[in-house]
Parts: C-alpha cells; sequence; structure tokens
C-alpha cells in the first residue's frame, strides 16, 4: 500500500472542506436492494428442491413432522439421519417448521460429532431455507449458536447470510458476521472475495464515520496480506470514501483496479479528480472515450450527476479556456449519447448476475468446495461464463 493511503487514513478524522460535495449528493441508499442474484447464490435451486420434496412428500407430510417433533425432543433417544433433516428443511414453511429444523439441526450436528453418516452438508441449504423465508434474525441466531458450530462453516454460507443481512438493512450485523469469519480463516482463506463484496456494501449502505473506518480498516488489511479484492468490494470502498468526503482516499483505492474502463470506476475517478480541484484530468478522463469509442460496440457513458460535479468544478474555477473545453466535451456526450441518467449509486449497486470467478491461487484449491461440498446433491452453484458484472462495461 502506497504511503499517500497510509496518510489519509490516518487523517480520517478531518473530512476535507469542499464545496463541491454539496452538488453531488449522496444518492439513496435504498437505490437497490439486492446485490447478488439469487440464482448464484443457489435460491433458484433450493425452491425447485421445495417443489420436489413436497411433491413426493405430498400424502405423508404431516405425518412426518409429528414424527420429527418426537424424535427431536431432548429426551427422545431417537437419532436425526440425514435424509430426514434434509426433508425438513425443504418442506418447512411456518415458524414452527423452522423451529424444528433448527432444534433437529442441533441434535444432528451434536450426534454428528462421533458418528458421520454421509457426506451431506446442512450449512447452505439450511441457510438457503433461511434466506428464502426471509429470516434474518434467525440466521444470525443459528450463525452464532454453540450447539451449531461447524454447521454453517462454508464460504457460500457466509455468503449467504451476508446477503440476507444485506437485503434486510441489518448492515451492523454484516460487520459483526464477518469479523467472525475473519477469526476461522475457513480453506486458508481470512478475507472470503464475496463475503469481502458484501462487507464492504454492507459499509457503503451505512455511510458513516463508523462504518468508513471500518471498511478503510479492512482495506488496509487487505493490502497488508496481499489479497486483491474484487472489483466490486474496490468501488463499494471508494464510493463510500467519495460519500464521507474523502476523495483523496478514493483515488488512491481506486488505482488498485487493473482494468479503469469499468463504467463504475470511471465515474468514481472523474467525481474524485473534481473534487480534489485536478478538473483538466478530470476532463481528460472524460475525453479518453471518445477516442477509444468504437462503431458497433456499446458506448462507453458517464452519470449525468458525475458529469454535474466536473461541471460545478469548472465554473467554480472561472477558467474560459476550461469552460469551452468542458463545453466542447458536454455537447458531444449528449450528441453521441455518453451520458447516463442512472446514478452512480444505481451503478454501485447493480445486482450481480454470477458467481464470481476466484483468481486467490488459495481459493481455487478449494475450487471443488465451492458449492459447499462434495456431493451434497445441492446445486446451487452453477459454472460462471463470463466474468461477473461484464454487463458494466458501457
Amino acid at each position: 500500500m502506497s504511503h499517500t493511503l497510509r496518510l489519509t487514513l490516518r487523517t480520517l478524522c478531518y473530512p476535507l472542506k469542499t464545496d463541491l460535495l454539496k452538488l453531488a449528493p449522496v444518492s439513496s441508499p435504498q437505490t437497490c436492494r439486492y446485490l447478488y442474484a439469487k440464482a448464484t447464490i443457489g435460491i433458484d435451486a433450493f425452491r425447485e428442491q421445495q417443489k420436489q420434496t413436497k411433491s413426493q412428500m405430498l400424502n405423508i407430510e404431516a405425518k412426518f413432522r409429528e414424527r420429527m417433533k418426537g424424535f427431536a425432543a431432548e429426551d427422545s433417544s431417537s437419532m436425526i439421519f440425514t435424509e430426514d433433516l434434509k426433508n425438513m428443511v425443504h418442506i418447512a414453511e411456518t415458524d414452527e417448521d423452522f423451529d424444528l429444523v433448527v432444534k433437529m439441526a442441533k441434535k444432528f450436528n451434536g450426534q454428528n460429532k462421533q458418528l458421520r453418516f454421509g457426506n451431506f452438508v446442512f450449512g447452505p441449504v439450511v441457510m438457503r431455507m433461511l434466506h428464502v423465508f426471509n429470516k434474518p434474525d434467525l440466521a444470525l441466531e443459528c450463525f452464532k449458536s454453540p450447539e451449531l458450530e461447524g454447521l454453517f462453516d462454508q464460504l457460500i454460507t457466509y455468503q449467504i447470510l451476508l446477503d440476507l443481512l444485506y437485503e434486510n438493512d441489518k448492515y451492523q450485523e454484516m460487520l459483526e458476521v464477518f469479523d467472525l469469519v475473519k477469526g476461522k480463516q475457513l480453506q486458508g482463506a481470512k478475507y472470503p472475495r464475496n463475503a469481502v463484496v458484501l462487507v464492504m456494501a454492507g459499509c457503503y449502505k451505512l455511510n458513516s464515520k463508523e462504518g468508513t473506518e471500518y471498511a478503510l480498516n479492512l482495506w488496509n488489511e487487505l493490502m497488508a496480506a496481499g489479497h486483491f479484492p474484487m472489483r466490486r468490494a474496490t468501488t463499494f470502498c471508494a464510493g463510500l470514501a467519495l460519500n464521507q468526503g474523502k476523495p483523496e482516499v478514493a483515488l488512491e483505492i481506486l488505482g488498485a483496479v487493473k482494468n479503469p474502463n469499468y463504467v463504475t470506476i470511471r465515474n468514481l475517478k472523474v467525481r474524485a479528480l473534481s473534487e480534489i480541484g485536478r478538473v483538466e484530468d478530470a476532463i481528460v478522463l472524460l475525453k479518453s472515450v471518445i477516442a477509444t469509442d468504437q462503431p458497433g460496440e456499446v458506448t462507453q457513458t458517464f452519470n449525468k450527476e458525475v458529469m454535474e460535479c466536473v461541471k460545478a468544478a469548472v465554473d467554480k474555477l472561472e477558467n474560459p479556456d476550461l469552460t469551452l473545453e468542458y463545453n466542447k466535451v458536454e455537447k458531444l456526450f449528449e450528441k453521441e449519447g455518453h451520458i447516463s441518467d442512472l446514478t452512480l449509486d444505481s451503478h454501485l449497486c447493480s445486482e450481480i448476475q454470477q458467481p464470481p470467478i476466484m483468481n486467490n491461487r488459495q481459493i481455487n484449491k478449494f475450487s471443488r468446495f465451492r458449492d459447499n461440498t462434495r456431493n451434497t446433491g445441492d446445486s446451487g452453484y452453477n459454472r460462471p461464463q463470463r466474468r461477473p458484472g461484464l454487463k458494466e462495461m458501457v
């Protein structure tokens, strides 16, 4: 990490004083609720399994529930087998059912420490059940339960839980979960890439001093460990720095991105450059899309609010030549469709459609665990056909 970034992070409590911040207001944090598409975390596949299981148990479902209540009772000597818990998870639909699933899971987890019947991993499946029925508090309670220790120790399970908390605006709880995740260092990964994306998104949504400190401390840890965050984690962190009046920090963070051509990267850089008064550099970046524009390709764009930020910075300088140059660029952009009406916030929070490709060797070593385990019978993850977020390259 550069010396400049270390210095800027130390001055976090002293926000940059600039009138330009008033001209680039923070977008509503409710612009987009969903971050990961349901298919990417196995929700769609879980729903299909639900339908199949309920169809198979149509005539015995009520009796099965009653039997499981007896098996799960504390004074019962009956064991909970893999198929019992698997079926109960997929037919559960009421609070009473969820309570029964948790009781069964606790008993199964306790007996499974000594007797290993099969290798079906329940963490992701139980967490998907709670995600489908939107039970964030119960999911968090289960994750922290000592009686369920080890049941939820899978990278995908962390992702499902954090995604559920994100969708329910439980951003502070996301930070608590991530601290626990770091402590586990599952499969040698202290900073699971998808979990990092989600916790950075949580910090971005918090948009507070505390959330910013957490995000920047995490960024420092990642850099010190030689971990290169995914682009979405980087843009959330940089966007948060901008919203908290730290454009110089945002620029340092964006400097870690290898491919600067993504729409979010370009927009964040232009806004940051404008806010620190480097308007000429911002205009050069604007003009770069004209030089690289090719017939037949998708037009590269800048957000309207970012263009307004540049214009405000230009007007403040009262430089006729610079004003003329910007006006020419703006006119050309309007003519050729280089200005997008989408907000920067909507770009940052746009839904991730495909599972991320993990470039970290340490993660790839355990790629067979990407869908939680071998032979789980759970097809929640499909192999990605392209890089996630490629649609953002406009």
